[in-house]
């Protein structure tokens, strides 16, 4: 039985990270800022996966964003996807050479699907992770791409259908409309999904508290609980909210996060001889 995960999602616009409410973006802090108030390598050992997302709504600087995932990925030993915007294999090709393990897309399937199967061809559909943001309109739910500007004809089922088909790893599904609010992931959008599924679902969009965290997990059509709420879980949110999960025996990787950044600090050549033994 595959092991449930807590993802962290860092939401990144022009060189500074922000928070969401419903796609409207607030800054927050640039890389210095984020690192030196949030202790962010400590943080890094409480989650399964980091996810960053370049949601830029002006030009995108790549290579910016590239030094950004390359930075963050050198701060934790723990599975890092990254995307936006991506429009070709190229792009595709400098995230993972910068650091990224996994690559996230959103738009491809509408805009040009033979970039998803050239990724999938070359670095192998595990590590393609599709994004779908969801919004109710009174046609029901429908996806939106760009940033959520543009909303597809296709139903949510129908569309989650056709992605199905795809060679990806993961599907990464997002609450436009609980996104930023705290109020608890929306299953509606679980009920959309095709029976059976073949991929992975991450859930994200709403969580505010640990219980939302348990909830989400306790789903047995959910896989991994993502949250991109930086004040609500980072400093010892995510370390709390791993914890209290442990507690409730919820079936989680485990380790002992102190031990963790001591063999950090002995491989960056911070600690001695002694202390990596003892570790070890």
């Amino acid at each position: 039985m595959l092991k449930k995960r807590i993802i962290f999602t860092l939401l990144y616009d022009q060189g500074t990270f922000v928070l969401s409410r419903n796609f409207d973006l607030q800054k927050v802090g640039n890389l210095s800022w984020l690192k030196e108030n949030y202790d962010f390598s400590r943080v890094a050992f409480s989650i399964d996966e980091l996810i960053i997302l370049d949601v830029s709504r002006g030009d995108r600087d790549e290579e910016k964003f590239l030094k950004h995932v390359s930075s963050l990925s050198e701060e934790c030993f723990i599975p890092v996807a990254a995307g936006g915007g991506i429009r070709n294999i190229e792009q595709a090709r400098q995230l993972l050479y910068s650091g990224a393990d996994k690559i996230v897309v959103n738009s491809l399937l509408s805009n040009d699907e033979d970039v998803i199967q050239e990724i999938a061809f070359e670095f192998g559909w595990q590590c393609l992770v599709f994004s779908v943001d969801v919004k109710r309109t009174k046609d029901g739910l429908r996806c939106f791409i760009e940033n959520g500007t543009i909303m597809l004809k296709t139903s949510l089922p129908e569309y989650l259908k056709k992605i199905q088909l795809l060679p990806i790893g993961e599907l990464y599904l997002n609450s436009i409309d609980r996104d930023g609010t705290g109020q608890g992931y929306d299953y509606d959008l679980l009920d959309a999904l095709p029976n059976p599924t073949h991929n992975p679902v991450i859930i994200a969009g709403g969580a505010g508290k640990d219980a939302h965290l348990i909830e989400g997990l306790n789903d047995d059509r959910v896989d991994a609980v993502a949250t991109a709420h930086l004040f609500n879980f980072v400093g010892d949110g995510l370390i709390n909210a791993r914890n209290t999960l442990y507690k409730t025996g919820m079936n989680l990787a485990k380790w002992d996060i102190q031990t963790s950044m001591n063999l950090k600090n002995c491989l960056e050549g911070i600690g001695d001889n002694k202390t990596i033994e003892k570790i070890i």
